[in-house]
């Protein structure tokens, strides 16, 4: 895993990914789903919303993300930070 990772919450997360254009679908307990159709089809994540989310699963949601738009997982870090 990158040690480049910042420390973030769920709510820092979710703020991002509305900025690129993703929709909360729902929310149940600590986990919200956002949806965004790209070019390459429909996609659904979900974060936790915890004050701090772990280094593996920030890693994971980025990896993912970053795939389906087309963007460098460095950038997305660059607009957390």
């Amino acid at each position: 895993m990158p040690d480049g990772l910042p420390q973030v919450s769920g709510e820092a997360v979710v703020r991002l990914l509305l900025r690129l254009g993703y929709a909360v679908v729902r929310q149940r307990g600590s986990h919200i789903w956002l949806t965004k159709m790209t070019s390459a089809g429909e996609h659904h994540i979900t974060v936790p919303a915890h004050r701090v989310i772990a280094k593996g699963t920030i890693n994971d949601v980025l990896t993912k993300v970053s795939i389906w738009n087309v963007m460098s997982k460095e950038d997305l870090i660059a607009q957390l930070r």
